[in-house]
C-alpha cells in the first residue's frame, strides 16, 4: 500500500516564504522575506538585517511541535489504510483459492469480485480524502505561521527601523553572502517562542 502522498517538509518557513512570494501582486503588509538586490548594485542605501530560516525552523518550538503532530497523524492514517489493504488482499486470496477448488458458483464468484472492486474503490476514496484533509490542515497552519512571522517582524521593527529584513537559507536563497553582524535570527526565535508560549497560556 503506497503511503499517503503528503510531504511534511512542506510544513516549513521556506514554504511560507514561497507562499508570500506568490502573493506579492496582492496589497498586504510587508512580508519578512524580501527579494531585493544589494544596495551597492542599485545605488540605494538602507539598513538591512536578515533571518536565517534554517535556524529559525530548528528552534521555533511551535513549528517543531506541529511537525511532530502532523507526522503522527500521517502515520495513523497510513496504518489505517494498510489494514484495509491487507484485509482486501486476504479476501482476494481466499476467493482465488475457492475458485481454483471449484467451490464457487458463477453467481457467487461474480458477487465476490464485485465486492472486492467496491472495497478497492472505497480504499482509494478514503486515501484521497485523508490526504486532502491533512494537506488542507497543513496549508492552514502555514498561513497561520506566515501571519505570526509577519506580525512579529512588524512589531520587532518598530524599534529597530530596518529598511529590509531578508530571509536566508542554505537550501535556497537570493543572498549569496550574509554578514553575521546583521543576523537577527536569535531575536526572532526568542520572540516568536515567547509569543507562542503566551498564546498557549491564554487558552
Amino acid at each position: 500500500m503506497k503511503n499517503i502522498s503528503v510531504v511534511l517538509s512542506s510544513l516549513s518557513l521556506l514554504g511560507v516564504m514561497a507562499f508570500a512570494a506568490s502573493c506579492n501582486s496582492q496589497p498586504k503588509a510587508a512580508a519578512p522575506a524580501v527579494n531585493a538586490a544589494a544596495p551597492e548594485a542599485t545605488g540605494v542605501s538602507g539598513k538591512v538585517a536578515y533571518v536565517n530560516i534554517d535556524s529559525l525552523e530548528a528552534n521555533y518550538e511551535l513549528l517543531k511541535t506541529k511537525r511532530e503532530e502532523f507526522k503522527h497523524r500521517q502515520e495513523q492514517m497510513e496504518n489505517e489504510l494498510e489494514r484495509s489493504y491487507q484485509q482486501m488482499q486476504t479476501d482476494a486470496a481466499a476467493l482465488q483459492k475457492k475458485a481454483e477448488a471449484n467451490q464457487l458458483t458463477q453467481s457467487e464468484g461474480e458477487a465476490a469480485q464485485k465486492r472486492l472492486m467496491q472495497m478497492r474503490q472505497s480504499l482509494e476514496t478514503r486515501k484521497q480524502s485523508l490526504t486532502e484533509q491533512l494537506m488542507k490542515e497543513q496549508d492552514t497552519f502555514n498561513k497561520d505561521l506566515k501571519m505570526r512571522l509577519d506580525a512579529f517582524i512588524e512589531e520587532y521593527n518598530k524599534t529597530r527601523h530596518y529598511d529590509y529584513i531578508l530571509s536566508y537559507s542554505s537550501s535556497g536563497s537570493s543572498i549569496l553572502y550574509a554578514n553575521k553582524q546583521f543576523d537577527i535570527t536569535k531575536d526572532v526565535v526568542n520572540g516568536m517562542n515567547a509569543s507562542a508560549k503566551n498564546d498557549a497560556n491564554k487558552k
